[in-house]
Protein backbone atom coordinates (compact mmCIF):
# COMPACT_ATOMS: atom_id res chain seq x y z
CA UNK A 1 0.00 0.00 0.00
CA UNK A 2 1.51 3.33 -1.03
CA UNK A 3 1.58 6.17 1.44
CA UNK A 4 -1.11 8.77 0.76
CA UNK A 5 -0.66 12.27 2.11
CA UNK A 6 -3.34 13.26 4.61
CA UNK A 7 -3.82 17.02 4.33
CA UNK A 8 -4.62 17.60 8.00
CA UNK A 9 -1.17 16.35 8.93
CA UNK A 10 0.43 19.51 7.58
CA UNK A 11 -1.23 21.40 10.43
CA UNK A 12 -0.67 18.62 12.94
CA UNK A 13 3.10 18.22 12.59
CA UNK A 14 5.35 19.82 15.20
CA UNK A 15 8.27 21.96 14.03
CA UNK A 16 10.62 20.74 16.76
CA UNK A 17 10.12 17.07 15.89
CA UNK A 18 11.15 14.90 12.97
CA UNK A 19 8.06 13.33 11.41
CA UNK A 20 8.01 10.12 9.41
CA UNK A 21 5.31 7.75 8.17
CA UNK A 22 4.83 4.04 8.63
CA UNK A 23 2.16 2.24 6.60
CA UNK A 24 1.04 -1.38 6.87
CA UNK A 25 -2.22 -2.19 5.06
CA UNK A 26 -4.96 -0.04 6.70
CA UNK A 27 -2.59 1.25 9.39
CA UNK A 28 -1.14 4.65 8.46
CA UNK A 29 0.92 6.29 11.20
CA UNK A 30 2.44 9.76 11.34
CA UNK A 31 5.20 9.70 13.97
CA UNK A 32 7.11 12.60 15.46
CA UNK A 33 10.27 12.12 17.55
CA UNK A 34 13.16 14.33 18.60
CA UNK A 35 15.27 15.06 15.55
CA UNK A 36 18.48 13.76 17.08
CA UNK A 37 16.79 10.45 17.95
CA UNK A 38 15.52 9.62 14.48
CA UNK A 39 17.37 7.19 12.23
CA UNK A 40 16.43 4.96 9.29
CA UNK A 41 16.93 2.04 11.69
CA UNK A 42 14.25 3.51 13.97
CA UNK A 43 11.81 3.70 11.07
CA UNK A 44 12.52 0.08 10.20
CA UNK A 45 12.10 -0.98 13.83
CA UNK A 46 8.71 0.75 13.99
CA UNK A 47 7.63 -0.89 10.73
CA UNK A 48 8.45 -4.29 12.23
CA UNK A 49 6.53 -3.48 15.43
CA UNK A 50 3.45 -2.39 13.51
CA UNK A 51 3.52 -5.49 11.35
CA UNK A 52 4.00 -7.74 14.38
CA UNK A 53 0.97 -6.30 16.20
CA UNK A 54 -1.15 -6.44 13.05
CA UNK A 55 -0.14 -10.06 12.49
CA UNK A 56 -1.09 -10.96 16.07
CA UNK A 57 -4.51 -9.33 15.68
CA UNK A 58 -5.17 -10.81 12.25
CA UNK A 59 -4.25 -14.30 13.46
CA UNK A 60 -6.55 -13.95 16.46
CA UNK A 61 -9.43 -12.65 14.31
CA UNK A 62 -9.12 -15.77 12.14
CA UNK A 63 -9.91 -17.77 15.28
CA UNK A 64 -12.53 -15.39 16.67
CA UNK A 65 -14.52 -13.63 13.92
CA UNK A 66 -16.77 -11.98 16.51
CA UNK A 67 -13.82 -9.83 17.60
CA UNK A 68 -13.86 -8.10 14.23
CA UNK A 69 -17.59 -7.52 13.90
CA UNK A 70 -19.03 -7.16 17.40
CA UNK A 71 -20.48 -3.77 18.35
CA UNK A 72 -20.69 -4.74 22.02
CA UNK A 73 -18.08 -5.99 24.53
CA UNK A 74 -17.21 -9.66 24.35
CA UNK A 75 -15.17 -12.31 26.12
CA UNK A 76 -11.98 -13.38 24.39
CA UNK A 77 -10.90 -16.89 23.56
CA UNK A 78 -7.91 -18.34 25.47
CA UNK A 79 -4.54 -17.33 24.07
CA UNK A 80 -5.60 -13.90 22.78
CA UNK A 81 -2.60 -11.57 22.25
CA UNK A 82 -2.09 -8.75 24.73
CA UNK A 83 -3.16 -6.05 22.26
CA UNK A 84 -6.52 -7.83 21.83
CA UNK A 85 -6.86 -8.14 25.62
CA UNK A 86 -6.22 -4.41 26.04
CA UNK A 87 -8.71 -3.52 23.32
CA UNK A 88 -11.36 -5.78 24.82
CA UNK A 89 -10.92 -4.27 28.28
CA UNK A 90 -11.23 -0.72 26.94
CA UNK A 91 -14.30 -1.79 24.98
CA UNK A 92 -15.82 -3.28 28.13
CA UNK A 93 -15.40 0.00 30.00
CA UNK A 94 -16.88 1.98 27.11
CA UNK A 95 -19.64 -0.46 26.18
CA UNK A 96 -18.60 -0.97 22.55
CA UNK A 97 -17.00 -3.63 20.39
CA UNK A 98 -13.23 -4.18 20.68
CA UNK A 99 -12.35 -2.96 17.17
CA UNK A 100 -13.50 0.52 18.27
CA UNK A 101 -10.11 0.70 20.00
CA UNK A 102 -7.83 -0.62 17.27
CA UNK A 103 -6.40 2.69 16.04
CA UNK A 104 -5.74 3.92 19.56
CA UNK A 105 -4.19 0.58 20.49
CA UNK A 106 -1.64 0.71 17.68
CA UNK A 107 -0.83 4.35 18.49
CA UNK A 108 -0.41 3.43 22.16
CA UNK A 109 1.79 0.37 21.54
CA UNK A 110 4.08 2.15 19.09
CA UNK A 111 4.18 5.40 21.08
CA UNK A 112 5.00 3.80 24.41
CA UNK A 113 7.79 1.77 22.78
CA UNK A 114 9.24 4.88 21.14
CA UNK A 115 9.03 6.80 24.42
CA UNK A 116 11.93 4.65 25.63
CA UNK A 117 14.06 6.11 22.84
CA UNK A 118 12.80 9.71 22.61
CA UNK A 119 11.54 11.96 25.41
CA UNK A 120 9.13 13.59 22.95
CA UNK A 121 6.92 11.26 20.91
CA UNK A 122 3.70 11.82 19.00
CA UNK A 123 2.02 8.98 17.12
CA UNK A 124 -1.08 9.84 15.09
CA UNK A 125 -3.20 7.09 13.60
CA UNK A 126 -6.20 8.37 11.65
CA UNK A 127 -6.92 11.14 14.16
CA UNK A 128 -6.10 9.05 17.23
CA UNK A 129 -3.00 10.23 19.07
CA UNK A 130 -0.52 8.99 21.64
CA UNK A 131 1.60 11.82 23.00
CA UNK A 132 4.50 12.15 25.39
CA UNK A 133 5.99 15.64 25.55
CA UNK A 134 8.44 17.80 27.44
CA UNK A 135 6.84 21.00 26.15
CA UNK A 136 3.38 22.50 25.79
CA UNK A 137 1.51 21.21 22.74
CA UNK A 138 -1.71 22.12 20.96
CA UNK A 139 -3.96 19.60 19.24
CA UNK A 140 -6.39 21.16 16.78
CA UNK A 141 -9.97 19.92 16.54
CA UNK A 142 -11.31 19.12 13.07
CA UNK A 143 -15.11 18.85 13.08
CA UNK A 144 -16.08 18.54 9.44
CA UNK A 145 -18.59 21.15 8.29
CA UNK A 146 -19.16 22.55 11.79
CA UNK A 147 -18.36 26.28 12.01
CA UNK A 148 -16.16 25.36 14.99
CA UNK A 149 -13.94 23.13 12.84
CA UNK A 150 -10.24 24.11 12.81
CA UNK A 151 -10.95 27.05 15.13
CA UNK A 152 -10.27 25.37 18.46
CA UNK A 153 -7.44 23.36 19.97
CA UNK A 154 -6.66 21.49 23.14
CA UNK A 155 -3.66 22.81 25.07
CA UNK A 156 -1.69 19.86 26.48
CA UNK A 157 0.76 20.32 29.36
CA UNK A 158 3.84 18.11 29.63
CA UNK A 159 2.69 17.03 33.10
CA UNK A 160 -0.48 15.57 31.57
CA UNK A 161 1.47 13.24 29.27
CA UNK A 162 1.72 10.42 28.32
CA UNK A 163 -1.76 11.04 26.99
CA UNK A 164 -4.16 9.61 24.45
CA UNK A 165 -6.18 12.15 22.43
CA UNK A 166 -8.68 10.28 20.26
CA UNK A 167 -11.41 11.51 17.92
CA UNK A 168 -14.60 10.01 16.56
CA UNK A 169 -17.09 11.51 14.12
CA UNK A 170 -20.42 10.55 12.66
CA UNK A 171 -20.00 12.95 9.74
CA UNK A 172 -16.29 12.69 8.84
CA UNK A 173 -14.16 9.70 7.85
CA UNK A 174 -14.79 6.00 7.25
CA UNK A 175 -15.01 4.77 10.85
CA UNK A 176 -18.34 3.39 12.04
CA UNK A 177 -20.39 5.69 14.28
CA UNK A 178 -24.04 5.24 15.22
CA UNK A 179 -24.38 8.96 16.00
CA UNK A 180 -24.10 12.24 14.12
CA UNK A 181 -21.54 14.24 16.10
CA UNK A 182 -19.16 16.30 14.00
CA UNK A 183 -16.36 15.56 16.47
CA UNK A 184 -15.90 13.77 19.77
CA UNK A 185 -12.47 14.21 21.33
CA UNK A 186 -11.55 12.13 24.37
CA UNK A 187 -8.49 12.52 26.60
CA UNK A 188 -7.17 9.66 28.72
CA UNK A 189 -3.77 8.36 29.78
CA UNK A 190 -4.53 5.33 27.60
CA UNK A 191 -5.10 5.99 23.90
CA UNK A 192 -6.77 2.58 23.76
CA UNK A 193 -9.42 3.67 26.25
CA UNK A 194 -9.74 7.13 24.67
CA UNK A 195 -10.44 5.56 21.28
CA UNK A 196 -13.13 3.20 22.60
CA UNK A 197 -14.82 5.94 24.62
CA UNK A 198 -14.76 8.34 21.65
CA UNK A 199 -16.81 5.82 19.67
CA UNK A 200 -19.22 5.18 22.55
CA UNK A 201 -19.69 8.90 23.14
CA UNK A 202 -20.27 9.65 19.48
CA UNK A 203 -22.97 6.98 19.37
CA UNK A 204 -24.98 9.00 21.89
CA UNK A 205 -25.20 12.16 19.80
CA UNK A 206 -28.14 12.55 17.42
CA UNK A 207 -29.00 16.21 18.00
CA UNK A 208 -27.39 19.22 19.67
CA UNK A 209 -29.47 18.51 22.75
CA UNK A 210 -27.41 15.35 23.33
CA UNK A 211 -24.03 17.07 23.65
CA UNK A 212 -23.87 17.67 27.40
CA UNK A 213 -25.20 14.20 28.22
CA UNK A 214 -22.61 12.64 25.93
CA UNK A 215 -19.71 14.62 27.42
CA UNK A 216 -20.79 13.68 30.93
CA UNK A 217 -21.03 10.03 29.93
CA UNK A 218 -17.46 10.12 28.63
CA UNK A 219 -15.94 11.61 31.77
CA UNK A 220 -17.95 9.16 33.85
CA UNK A 221 -15.88 6.29 32.42
CA UNK A 222 -13.05 5.39 34.78
CA UNK A 223 -9.73 6.57 33.33
CA UNK A 224 -11.10 9.33 31.08
CA UNK A 225 -9.79 12.78 31.98
CA UNK A 226 -11.63 15.02 29.49
CA UNK A 227 -14.14 15.17 26.65
CA UNK A 228 -15.17 17.65 23.95
CA UNK A 229 -18.28 16.97 21.85
CA UNK A 230 -19.25 19.09 18.83
CA UNK A 231 -22.32 19.13 16.61
CA UNK A 232 -23.05 21.97 14.20
CA UNK A 233 -22.41 25.25 16.07
CA UNK A 234 -22.62 23.79 19.58
CA UNK A 235 -19.99 22.36 21.89
CA UNK A 236 -20.00 20.64 25.26
CA UNK A 237 -16.87 19.95 27.31
CA UNK A 238 -16.24 18.14 30.59
CA UNK A 239 -13.26 17.14 32.67
CA UNK A 240 -9.64 18.22 32.88
CA UNK A 241 -8.85 20.10 29.69
CA UNK A 242 -8.03 23.54 28.31
CA UNK A 243 -9.58 24.73 25.05
CA UNK A 244 -7.80 27.55 23.19
CA UNK A 245 -8.27 29.34 19.88
CA UNK A 246 -6.37 27.78 17.01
Amino acid sequence: MAYTERSYRKKFRQDDLYHFQVVAKQTDLDIGVRRERFSPEMAGWVQEMVQKQRDLLEKYIEEDHAFLHSLVPLLLKPGAPQIAVDMAEAARLAGVGPMAAVAGALAQYIGSALARRSRDVIVENGGDIYMRSTRQRRVGIFAGSSPLSNRLALSIRPADTPLGVCTSSGTVGPSLSLGSADAVVILAPSAILADAVATATGNLVQTKDDLQKAAEFATGVAGVSGAVVIKDDRLAACGKLKIVSL
